[in-house]
């Protein structure tokens, strides 16, 4: 259960207060650049399977047996949204060889959107939220995390002139 708390929670960040999903998705951006940094976008992709069913796993065995599908402090999913909404500067980063902070904007973008997103609940990612199971505490913020990576592409195609307004 140790090592299920230490995961689900990203070593406690789950238990700051206020607000631990923004704090969650706010610790997540320094290990996303960091990952990328050792292995480009191919590393960040693997790392985000790799969480996601990590993350899974330890939700699984935080919410057994308890009425609370989704406790607050669990917010590894934060990562993995937030995470997935960065993989579009990771890929622009690593295909065109520039430092990923070149793009800083766009993890501005990135984390709001995804915050955004994960506390607005809109259509499938409340969908994904409402299964009241370890994999929908999982999805609903994998999927937050895939509309934040597409207004993440929408606003990178307006401000550089490929999105006429």
């Amino acid at each position: 259960m140790m090592l299920a708390r230490m995961i689900a929670t990203l070593f406690g960040v789950g238990y700051i207060r206020p607000a631990p999903g923004t704090w969650g998705s706010f610790v997540s951006l320094p290990w996303a650049w960091l990952v990328h940094v050792l292995g480009g976008f191919p590393l960040l992709l693997i790392g985000v399977v790799a969480a996601f069913l990590k993350g899974w796993w330890a939700t699984d065995q935080m919410t057994r047996g308890s009425e609370d599908h989704d406790p607050s402090e669990i917010v590894v999913d934060e990562l993995v949204g937030q995470w997935i909404a960065l993989l579009p500067l990771s890929y622009a980063a690593w295909a065109n060889d520039i430092s990923i902070l070149a793009m800083w904007p766009g993890w501005i973008a990135a984390f709001l959107l995804f915050r955004l997103f994960d506390i607005w609940k809109p259509w499938l990612v409340g969908w994904a939220d409402r299964r009241g199971d370890a994999l929908g505490v999982m999805l609903d913020d994998v999927i937050a995390g895939v509309f934040a990576a597409l207004g993440v592409l929408v606003l990178a195609g307006i401000a550089h002139g490929v999105i006429m307004t």
